[in-house]
């Protein structure tokens, strides 16, 4: 065989193991998904965190063909399901709802944890946002933000402020604002939301950081007085109601999200193919009906990159504020 035609095979056969890599490289996210997808959720059925996975879970279902399996993996603050998620095969058909107190809170708040929140996952997509709104009892005397600050200054540690936990986010929305207002606020953490806005509206805790679906009811009763909402933006429950930012507490923002995430290593064609069916969900007129209106959410859903650096930049805030506060959980 002459040189040139040597030549010729070795150039024949790199074109056609360059095309077979390229193939390779296409065919998970071309036959994706074959089989069906498991949404694990770590918290119980029916919280905002479930509908949110099985809103989502419907809408990809329909757009591909297969079914999305909603496993409810409730134990540990989100620990347990998480760490199921880290530990699965990196394919694409196990996914995670996460949301920020089990992505950018954990981490700072455990000594340990048996996942690593970056390392560990792949972001997919930012579904939902929600803020919270500060209210206080009618009989609290501050008709807004700066009487509020006020108030607590005369009355160091007097006023109480409800949470669903030590270490909740709505628990360092409020530390939060202690610490940019330099006021004395006393916690109180709660077994839960009902408990805590329990105590508000009876006048036993002074104030709390509820979020919007629950807090609107009894805002619109003359139960509670509003005084400011925790988002960068207005709340479209409440758009008559100020940012703390707008208020003056410039740089103020506590939010929480709720996401989709897959184990680290998954194809990156699978995890753009994610990313736009959930987008297009995101948009449908159903979906924003029952996460936006019903739930009092609103709708972010970037694409992965812009997603996973606000991971990174949240972990850096909220380490800095509990290091403040001093919170730390074994």
């Amino acid at each position: 065989m002459s040189t040139l035609c040597k030549r010729r095979l070795s150039c024949a056969a790199l074109a056609f193991a360059a095309a077979a890599c390229a193939h390779a490289q296409s065919a998970p996210a071309e036959a994706y998904p074959a089989r069906p997808i498991r949404f694990v959720v770590p918290s119980t059925a029916g919280g905002a965190g479930d509908i949110f996975a099985r809103t989502i879970g419907q809408a990809l279902s329909a757009k591909f063909g297969k079914p999305v399996v909603v496993d409810n993996r409730p134990g540990a603050n989100g620990i347990v399901g998480c760490e199921l998620v880290a530990r699965s095969a990196p394919d694409g058909y196990t996914l995670l709802m996460g949301n920020s107190a089990w992505f950018v809170i954990n981490p700072n708040l455990y000594a340990k944890l048996p996942y690593d929140a970056v390392a560990d996952f792949a972001p997919v997509n930012l579904g939902v946002v929600y803020g919270y709104v500060l209210v206080v009892h009618p009989s609290v005397p501050a008709a807004n933000v700066q009487e509020l600050i006020a108030l607590a200054k005369a009355r160091p540690g007097q006023l109480t402020f409800g949470s669903t936990g030590l270490g909740a986010v709505n628990h360092l929305a409020g530390e939060m604002f202690k610490s940019m207002t330099g006021t004395n606020l006393t916690h109180v953490p709660y077994k839960g939301s009902s408990a805590a806005l329990a105590d508000v509206l009876a006048g036993q805790a002074s104030l709390m950081f509820d979020t919007p679906i629950t807090s609107v009811p009894q805002i619109r009763a003359g139960k509670l007085r509003a005084l400011g909402i925790t988002l960068a933006r207005r709340s479209s429950l409440l758009p008559e109601v100020a940012t703390l930012n707008e208020l003056g507490l410039k740089g103020y923002e506590v939010n929480s999200w709720q996401a989709v995430l897959v184990p680290a290593g998954t194809p990156r064609a699978i995890v753009e193919r994610l990313n736009t069916a959930i987008v297009e969900a995101l948009k449908s007129p159903d979906v924003i009906d029952r996460l936006v209106t019903q739930g009092g959410n609103e709708i972010v859903g970037p694409p992965p990159a812009p997603f996973a650096l606000q991971i990174r930049d949240e972990l850096a805030r909220y380490a800095r504020l509990i290091k403040t506060v001093g919170l730390r959980l074994e």
